[in-house]
């Protein structure tokens, strides 16, 4: 009886210290992990990951924190433009996140190269770049955790509110200042302010209805061919397939578009406008009658051709 009780008391005690030594074995690894990130975190807001790195660090557990990573194809030879424009979008929220006050070691910032991790890309059976993933700090990335590019663009602001979503961290974006956009708006005034005063004894250019009505023509065609979505959104000029290098000017779904889609749509819409206007100049001008004939309607040219034979009793 005593030696079955000594037993289950041995056997005990040898499940209890296995368990609590692979308890602090994790939580020294969890520590040891915790550490090499916030140590690469300091040297640079994004961590650049191989195939050992995701695996160790990203796929392999322990892991209390998460990890929003940038595939990506920034090599020269892969001629990808919207992957650097992405890439400057990605870095600022990455530096507004390592610099802010409320930095902890709670989400990384990392990115995956093509050409340094494409066994990486053949882990998760990706063939576009680039693309945004968030690895929860439990469990499997979801739909959610894949960032919809084409349908909220590579703007940092877009990216902070995709990562408090998954995350609950809210990012402030922190940019540096441009001066450019001020300086060349105050070019644009001092030019019209000079022009105003060299011609303040005739200042009758400003009431031509041509030049308000053109001014107010471009104006509406640029509205109505998405540039304001697209300074909203910030959409890639193009996408570029990185495995085939076929470049796509016209986005697939009708829930988004690309900013040479919107200059296409542009210059569609001006030619148009331009037509139009050409007719209207074309019927209103000093021409021959046989030269207006194609182009005034029909009703204006039996009003311009009655006769006394041809005209309705009264």
């Amino acid at each position: 009886m005593y030696g079955k009780l000594y037993i289950f008391l041995f056997a005990f005690i040898f499940v209890y210290n296995d368990r609590v030594d692979g308890q602090m074995k994790k939580e020294t690894l969890l520590s040891e992990k915790v550490a090499q990130m916030m140590e690469w975190t300091s040297k640079r807001s994004v961590i650049r990951m191989n195939g050992d790195k995701f695996r160790r660090f990203v796929r392999a557990p322990p892991r209390n924190y998460s990890v929003i990573i940038m595939f990506t194809a920034l090599q020269p030879q892969r001629q990808c433009g919207v992957c650097r424009q992405a890439d400057e979008e990605f870095q600022a929220l990455a530096n507004s996140w390592r610099y802010s006050s409320a930095f902890t070691n709670k989400v990384f910032f990392a990115s995956v190269d093509f050409d340094e991790g494409s066994d990486v890309f053949q882990m998760l059976n990706m063939n576009s770049a680039p693309t945004f993933l968030h690895f929860p700090s439990k469990g499997k990335p979801r739909k959610a955790d894949t960032y919809e590019l084409q349908v909220r663009g590579f703007a940092a602001e877009q990216l902070a509110r995709w990562v408090a979503d998954r995350t609950d961290v809210q990012i402030r974006i922190i940019r540096p200042p441009n001066y450019a956009g001020p300086l060349l708006l105050g070019f644009l005034l001092a030019g019209i302010g000079g022009l105003a005063y060299l011609r303040r004894n005739n200042l009758e250019f400003l009431f031509n209805k041509n030049v308000w009505a053109f001014s107010a023509l471009c104006f509406v065609l640029i509205m109505t061919s998405g540039q304001m979505w697209n300074h909203i959104r910030g959409p890639p000029y193009a996408h570029k397939n990185p495995s085939t290098g076929q470049i796509s000017y016209i986005h697939g779904s009708s829930q988004a578009q690309f900013v040479a889609e919107t200059h296409i749509v542009l210059l569609f819409n001006a030619a148009i406008t331009m037509g139009m206007v050409m007719l209207c100049e074309a019927a209103s001008s000093d021409l021959e009658i046989g030269k207006r004939k194609s182009t005034l309607p029909t009703q204006q040219l039996v009003n311009d051709h009655t006769c006394d034979f041809c005209a309705p009793n009264y």
